[in-house]
């Protein structure tokens, strides 16, 4: 059941509260995913890897995403059957290198996106695999998690682990990430650029759209 990638379409680009907010109440309960996640862990090129090259674009100054970006895909079952879902590429949070007023706009967005937000939208929290529990992915678990979205967590750039020292690093913390976390629904590692755990991904993320038609 795959994602036809060549059908994904961007629909609209939103950078105003007011029309954030205007989109969602009259959309109150659109269903698809929704990538967040701190600024140059790599959340567009993990996009472009599930909905096509060039869906989002990539860069390698952090805060590249500078508004909330709605697309919509298309997934097809195993009868050719397809379903139209959403797709949400929100700006990410942390320390990227934007004026305060550009931060402030960042933030009322965020907050209105996470207020007005369907429940059938699945988020993916998309962190650095190398650098996994900073400050600020802690405190937006604290925040996103009164919301009661089904939330995954995405370890992504873990070819970036390059001996074993690195890579044994990541599991000595994943205990401590499975205790920090536990309250999200699954968790995943993976390489936009290597492909490594995309296709498992995806095959969690619709079997969680499935859930929700």
């Amino acid at each position: 059941m795959p994602i036809l990638r060549h059908k994904t379409k961007f629909l609209l680009g939103i950078q105003s509260p007011e029309q954030l907010e205007q989109w969602l109440v009259e959309n109150p309960t659109c269903q698809g995913v929704a990538f967040i996640g701190r600024s140059n862990v790599g959340k567009s090129s993990l996009i472009n890897a599930f909905f096509g090259n060039n869906t989002a674009k990539t860069s390698k100054t952090p805060g590249r995403t500078r508004q909330v970006n709605i697309f919509s895909f298309v997934w097809q079952d195993e009868h050719e059957n397809e379903f139209t879902y959403y797709l949400f590429d929100v700006p990410g949070y942390g320390h990227a290198e934007v004026s305060k007023a550009m931060a402030k706009l960042w933030e009322q967005l965020l907050n209105l996106f996470f207020e007005l937000l369907s429940q059938r939208v699945l988020l993916l929290n998309i962190q650095d695999a190398r650098h996994p529990l900073q400050r600020s992915d802690e405190q937006f678990h604290k925040y996103i998690k009164s919301f009661n979205l089904e939330t995954f967590l995405v370890l992504n750039k873990i070819d970036k682990l390059k001996n074993q020292k690195e890579r044994n690093k990541l599991k000595k913390l994943m205990p401590e990430i499975y205790k920090k976390f536990k309250w999200v629904k699954q968790i995943h590692l993976t390489s936009a650029e290597k492909k490594e755990g995309i296709e498992p991904l995806e095959f969690a993320m619709i079997n969680s759209l499935k859930k929700e038609s």
